[in-house]
């Protein structure tokens, strides 16, 4: 194969679902759908807890952020792929590609660190109901938000370097919707060892910390929720994490599912369907997820449409979600 310099690449080939024109605009409607649903529901999710007081505390802090982190991780890969759609297009420009996949590993290490800090956040609401509002003090929320941007820039940065530092041969076809890290790396001519020991290191380190961060509070907060002697109490206080545990599960059960699979990492157009779920669906369904069941969050949403800023209405001490 023809070897090229990374200085002189232009542009890759995102190969994206299908090859048929005919499925193009059903491809192109569906996306589209699943990006405005993101859109909306995530900022509304962010306006109702910047507009009601009730609403202004750690869990929910945390909840307006991982809103916003979602708008983003979704904006990084949806907008390109419906634009190629609508242009027939596959070209995306060398440092489009590695801008979008810088921003795309890092939206998508800041969800992960966001998840853990709910899941300590719940931790702190059940088994430190008194003292919670103390520990989980707005300087320490900020701090946790900030230590999770900056790990992730770290992050981030770290993979784009390496990448630019690759030659890459004549084949630049990804066969994704978006420039993948794994996937880039493949085409190169270059010796991608050391990229490869650092991913399983850096995913190790970053991926697992925060994955074992969430094992470890849960494993708190059920010691915790059994202590409880009352059915009821065990109900509520399980009910206070319930809604960030099912997005837990469906988050690292699709991720895990599309690195770890044999029959996924051997198939690109598998990958690629397979990436879908966390890259676009799970954003869409997280403010639902955590809205079906969250009295507080259906109350500032009526009073939010129905102009009544003023109602005062109960609010649990220990919000449910």
């Amino acid at each position: 194969m023809e070897l090229e310099n990374n200085t002189q690449i232009s542009k890759f080939l995102l190969l994206e679902f299908s090859e048929e024109p005919e499925m193009q605009p059903l491809i192109f409607a569906i996306f589209l759908s699943m990006y405005l649903v993101t859109l909306f529901g995530n900022l509304l999710t962010i306006l109702l807890v910047i507009s009601d007081s009730h609403l202004h505390t750690p869990m929910y802090f945390f909840l307006s952020n991982l809103s916003f982190v979602d708008i983003c991780f979704t904006s990084t890969t949806i907008p390109n792929m419906l634009w190629n759609i609508q242009t027939h297009s596959k070209i995306i420009t060398y440092e489009a590609c590695v801008t979008q996949m810088y921003f795309y590993i890092f939206f998508a290490g800041l969800d992960d660190f966001l998840l853990a800090v709910m899941a300590y956040d719940r931790y702190m609401a059940i088994c430190q109901p008194l003292q919670y509002m103390v520990i989980m003090s707005p300087r320490l929320c900020g701090l946790l938000v900030l230590l999770s941007w900056i790990m992730n820039i770290m992050y981030s940065l770290l993979h784009s370097l390496m990448v630019l530092q690759l030659s890459f041969c004549s084949d630049l076809e990804i066969h994704h919707f978006f420039c993948e890290l794994n996937q880039v790396i493949q085409l190169s001519c270059s010796d991608t060892f050391v990229n490869n020991i650092v991913i399983y290191f850096s995913t190790a380190l970053f991926g697992g910390g925060p994955f074992a961060g969430i094992i470890y509070s849960y494993f708190k907060t059920v010691s915790c929720i059994t202590g409880i002697s009352s059915a009821q109490g065990k109900c509520k206080a399980f009910s206070t994490c319930a809604s960030h545990l099912s997005v837990v599960s469906l988050f690292y059960c699709t991720v895990l599912g599309v690195y770890l699979s044999p029959a996924i990492t051997h198939s690109s157009h598998t990958s690629a369907t397979a990436s879908v779920m966390y890259t676009v669906v799970m954003p869409m369904l997280n403010p639902f997820i955590y809205s079906l069941r969250n009295k507080d969050i259906k109350r500032s949403l009526k009073r939010f449409y129905l102009g009544m800023p003023g109602i005062n209405l109960p609010v649990t001490n220990l919000p449910v979600t």
